[in-house]
């Protein structure tokens, strides 16, 4: 029998994320393969009393729909093939290792800066650090955690008194400054890539907030991407090592620019704005892959 699992985040309930699980058992079920969902609070894998790696079940592969590293390089390590992969699903969750990885590819984005990360929750951020952000980046900047979904944690300061309340929030965990698109306010393209190729694209568009999310109140449309788009984003994808991903593209005055990518993106809205069957896509993918 044709085995596969789904493994899930032990906490969400949201119903974009319940959706994702769900629509990627039918397709694959259509397809003659049996998925089970099981969220990650089942220890589906453990590093036993032995200091081995235990796999408790059994199944041909794993569509890893959480962000947990360990549980993800555990599976891997008993020889269990994800998609996506452990280090690839590691990479897209830290926003700022996604544009160390993009860099030197020749993929534009915009001008990132890391957070400076503080162990001392008295210290205060300095003065010349301000300074040095708004030299390189002025103003407005985007100011984001590097571990957050759907535009959670992601800011705009507009001046320095915004800028310091922020760097003050957020100087305990991992973070990054981002220079501000403001021709791109509340304006960008979702492009789903599958095995390395842009399968749909839908432009969001938000009036009330400068993120585009859809689970902020944006808007999303057809969206036809140009040879330029299609070849970036599919770069992404490779540079990257990503069976499937969303990736999230600012249409900017000097060109497209990469904002950021998601390796579980969800499928729903994009599916409804398009009629493109991303899960039957990703499935047939899949199951190419792993049985030939």
């Amino acid at each position: 029998m044709r085995k596969g699992i789904i493994i899930t985040n032990a906490y969400s309930t949201l119903p974009s994320s319940l959706n994702q699980s769900v629509r990627l058992k039918q397709e694959l079920g259509a397809l003659g393969v049996e998925a089970d969902i099981l969220p990650n609070n089942s220890f589906p894998v453990e590093v036993s009393g032995d200091g081995e790696a235990i796999r408790r079940l059994k199944a041909d592969f794993c569509i890893y729909l959480d962000k947990d590293k360990y549980v993800s390089v555990l599976l891997e390590k008993t020889g269990m093939r994800l998609f996506n992969s452990a280090e690839a699903i590691a990479t897209c969750d830290d926003k700022m290792l996604t544009h160390i990885a993009l860099s030197g590819h020749g993929i534009p984005c915009p001008k990132t800066l890391p957070g400076l990360l503080c162990y001392d929750p008295q210290e205060p951020v300095t003065e010349a650090t301000l300074d040095r952000i708004e030299a390189a980046l002025g103003y407005p900047v985007i100011v984001k955690a590097s571990y957050g979904s759907l535009g959670k944690d992601v800011h705009k300061a507009d001046g320095r008194t915004e800028l310091q309340k922020l760097c003050e929030r957020y100087k305990l965990v991992p973070h990054l400054f981002q220079e501000c698109i403001q021709e791109c306010a509340g304006r960008d393209i979702r492009v789903i890539c599958i095995g390395g190729k842009a399968v749909a694209a839908m432009q969001r568009v938000s009036r009330t907030d400068f993120r585009s999310n859809m689970e902020l109140g944006g808007k999303g449309t057809v969206y036809v991407p140009d040879a330029d788009l299609t070849a970036l984003c599919e770069k992404v994808s490779a540079v990257l090592g990503l069976d499937y991903c969303g990736i999230d593209v600012l249409p900017s005055k000097r060109g497209y620019l990469v904002c950021e990518v998601n390796s579980n993106a969800f499928f729903g809205g994009i599916e409804g704005v398009t009629g493109v069957n991303i899960a039957r896509l990703y499935a047939e993918y899949i199951v190419q892959k792993v049985y030939g």
